[in-house]
């Protein structure tokens, strides 16, 4: 909106030009959302305490978690708030990227909370049927891969795998890229939901994911840059770091309430819509295969899962000492404070390794 309004008037007020540069709204983006959670966090906490959005914890699983029942959940919905008023202030809304994610991130936003309101309010353990969240899910990853494939003016580009350590295209795809991607924003959305599980981990992941594709998505949307990198040039990518940015400062903002001991959790809410995030900033800006590596921690949270049904099926055994990953290590007797410092850790290398990619060749 601030763009709009402000930087038409840079002919007769020079420093309004600032609003020309993706650097200077992505930090004030930042910021703004950082602003608004830690001032409306705790507020909004006491709302959720009173409408009585509290957390069912499984008895199954570490006997410390049973200390956590009862704390708000639906915590999510303070991060979306700060996110959507941030790029409301500062986004370019002439770039179809920024209204394709934002509008799929509200849509996921709202299934995670329809399902964090059946089991908190109307107390259905299961919340949503797993069918309808995957049907749901599906929806809104086959009508972003739709808008992908026939939005480019080069079609081509949207249907090419490009891969980490290898100079240029892979494989093109055609049409089969639409599934491929829908498998991309949904796996990426249920592997956040299920890492989701101790105080501060997965909104810490989400931070380091975030700043790194950040930063890709401002490269890949500068064409010099793109041309030197040897990265495919998606114009008006660059627009989603914006997106990302104000993500980062709410993200950043809620770990202050969601550092152990939580004060609030995200819920369904906010894991289905940040996974869903980072799924489809990457079929947007040709990284899908790369966010495997960048989100290496959600992907092992997420096979840990398919290991363990899958073994149990087979031997009736249990592979891991429970599933996900992280209750696993907590059952061997870490700390929650050091499983998720270390699973901080091992994000870190990750993205580092990614950022590595950009000039390997």
């Amino acid at each position: 909106m601030l763009y709009h309004l402000l930087y038409p008037l840079q002919e007769y007020v020079s420093f309004l030009r600032l609003f020309k540069y993706i650097t200077f709204r992505s930090l004030f983006a930042a910021m703004t959302a950082l602003i608004l959670v830690l001032i409306f966090g705790k507020l909004m906490i006491g709302w959720l305490q009173s409408l009585k959005f509290k957390e069912s914890i499984r008895e199954l699983g570490p006997k410390s978690h049973q200390t956590k029942a009862g704390t708000p959940t639906m915590g999510g919905l303070i991060i979306l708030f700060a996110m959507v008023v941030s790029i409301a202030l500062w986004g370019n809304f002439s770039s179809a990227y920024l209204w394709v994610l934002s509008i799929a991130t509200v849509l996921l936003g709202a299934l995670g909370f329809a399902d964090d309101f059946i089991k908190s309010i109307l107390k259905r353990k299961g919340g949503l049927p797993a069918k309808v969240k995957l049907i749901a899910q599906t929806g809104v990853a086959l009508g972003v891969a739709l808008f992908l494939y026939f939005y480019p003016s080069n079609p081509l580009q949207a249907t090419t795998i490009y891969a980490p350590f290898v100079n240029g295209p892979v494989i093109e795809l055609g049409w089969i890229w639409v599934v491929f991607a829908m498998v991309v924003i949904v796996g990426g959305s249920n592997a956040v939901n299920l890492t989701d599980g101790l105080d501060g981990l997965a909104v810490g992941l989400m931070l380091i994911v975030l700043i790194t594709m950040g930063l890709i998505t401002y490269l890949t949307g500068n064409a010099k840059a793109a041309s030197y990198l040897r990265i495919p040039f998606i114009p008006g990518a660059a627009e989603l770091t914006v997106f990302l940015a104000a993500l980062v400062g709410a993200c950043l903002g809620f770990l202050w309430f969601n550092s152990n001991p939580a004060s609030v959790f995200m819920g369904d809410t906010g894991s289905l819509a940040l996974g869903g995030v980072i799924g489809i900033t990457s079929v947007m800006i040709k990284k899908e295969i790369l966010l495997v590596i960048l989100g290496g921690v959600f992907v092992a949270e997420t096979l840990s899962v398919i290991i363990q049904i899958v073994y149990y099926k087979m031997t009736k055994k249990r592979f891991f000492k429970m599933a996900p990953l992280h209750h696993h290590f907590e059952l061997k007797g870490w700390p929650e404070q050091k499983v998720v410092a270390r699973f901080w850790i091992v994000g870190i290398i990750l993205a580092l390794l990614c950022l590595t990619t950009l000039k390997i060749l």
